[in-house]
Order: structure tokens, then C-alpha cells, then sequence
């Protein structure tokens, strides 16, 4: 069977499909425009499409950010540079995003977070014994940075895990 693409929808049935995408989760503006794009007949049925989402108060950057963030760090698996990461991707304006991101973790200890991180991610293991081993500490260093969590908060951590801290000291001045 060949792949058809789907049928172009004018404008009062490219607004019920933006509704229905917004009734299984929320999306940034950026998000909905580009899903608009694939299927609307016109161009210009776009903008007067988000416009009515935005007014009936079905699509806002703000509160989409706000719960993303919200979510991610009551989660406990990735940290504030990660859910940045994550709102850019889903082309969330920067400054908001910061914004929100910084209100989000405000008050939130990064170092319970990374501490909680490598229980969970390295469950099982003998830590000290397995974070000897240069290959498993510089992994598990990637791994809490990929998870967005600061360089220096990530040595400190590891450090309480590890027998083998002295290889991290050289890590400890380099912040990305």
C-alpha cells in the first residue's frame, strides 16, 4: 500500500485538527504553526488559525513552558540546563524559557537531584567499586551533564560516590 499524505483542511477543519492535537497535550505556538503548516490548504489560513487558539486560550507559550518545567523537575530525572535545552528544541522564545526555567528550580537543591539521579540510574552497583574504573566515572560524568545538570555540582557528586575522586579534580574547573 503506498503512503498518501493526508488531505489538505480548510480553515474551520485545520482549527478542530489544532484542537484535537491540543486536546492530547499541550504545544508551543512554534510546534502548532509547523503542524498547521503540513496540513492546511491555504498559507494564510495559519495565522488566523493560532490567533483563534490563543484567544480561546487553548495555546499559550507561557503556561506550555511552565507545566514542561514544572513536570521535569518534580520528575527528579534531568536537571534546569536540560529542560532549557528541551524548550528550545520545542522553540519556546529564550528569555521566557530562562525565565520559567529559573522559577521552576528556584529553591530546589541541584545536589539532591544529581544524588537521586545516580542512585536511581546506577542501582545495583557497588558504586565505589564500579566508579573506580576511569571508563564508568567519565560515563557517568556524561551522563548527569547530558541529564542538565551543572559540571561542578556533577564532580561534587560523583566525588561522594567515588574512591577514585583525584581523576575528577581536573574536571572541576571546566563549566559548558
Amino acid at each position: 500500500m503506498a503512503f498518501r499524505p493526508p488531505r489538505p483542511l480548510a480553515s474551520e477543519e485545520l482549527f478542530r485538527f489544532a484542537a484535537g492535537l491540543l486536546s492530547r497535550r499541550d504545544h508551543s505556538i512554534a510546534e502548532m504553526r509547523t503542524k498547521l503548516k503540513l496540513r492546511a490548504a491555504l498559507p494564510e489560513d495559519i495565522e488566523p488559525t493560532i490567533a483563534r487558539l490563543e484567544e480561546a486560550g487553548f495555546l499559550n507559550d507561557r503556561r506550555f513552558a511552565t507545566s514542561f518545567a514544572d513536570v521535569r523537575k518534580q520528575s527528579g530525572v534531568v536537571g534546569k540546563q536540560r529542560v532549557l535545552r528541551d524548550l528550545a528544541v520545542k522553540r519556546v522564545p529564550s528569555e521566557m524559557a530562562a525565565q520559567i526555567t529559573t522559577e521552576a528550580y528556584a529553591g530546589t537543591d541541584e545536589m539532591e537531584l544529581v544524588t537521586g539521579f545516580i542512585e536511581r540510574k546506577f542501582r545495583g552497583k557497588d558504586l565505589p567499586v564500579y566508579l573506580a574504573e576511569p571508563k564508568n566515572l567519565n560515563s557517568a560524568y556524561r551522563r548527569l551533564r547530558m541529564a542538565g545538570f551543572s559540571s561542578q555540582v556533577s564532580i561534587r557528586a560523583l566525588k561522594k560516590f567515588s574512591i577514585a575522586a583525584e581523576l575528577l579534580d581536573s574536571l572541576e574547573d571546566v563549566e559548558q
